[in-house]
């Protein structure tokens, strides 16, 4: 559980920079080279390759060496995990708000019989 604490840490830290979360949606349409991802950005190499670097280090991509060009894959598995975590704490909430909305409106009848 630790492991998996530490990774979705990771994801979401990940995660929490625009740039990053552009990067990966490009690269969800398929592998790009570091500069076919670096395009659309008004930063440096340097800069692109910091991201990627913190993307890498959560397990969201892997980088390949072709020749001379780098290219990068986005990993899913990082991804099903925040979703599967998210899903949780949804149904968590969800059954928590549905109880307060039996609550309020038993509250409520109380209420209007008291009153």
């Amino acid at each position: 559980m630790v492991k998996r604490e530490q990774g979705l840490d990771e994801t979401f830290a990940a995660l929490a920079d625009p740039t990053r979360r552009r990067m990966l949606v490009a690269l969800g349409e398929g592998d790009r080279s570091v500069s076919e991802l670096a395009e659309p950005f008004d930063i440096s190499l340097p800069a692109v390759s910091k991201h990627l670097s913190v993307l890498e280090r959560a397990g969201l991509i892997t980088r390949e060496r072709e020749g001379r060009v780098r290219r990068c894959h986005l990993e899913r598995e990082p991804l099903s995990d925040a979703l599967e975590w998210i899903a949780e704490y949804g149904r968590f909430w969800e059954q928590s708000f549905d109880s307060l909305e039996r609550l309020l409106a038993q509250q409520s009848k109380q209420s209007k019989r008291g009153g």
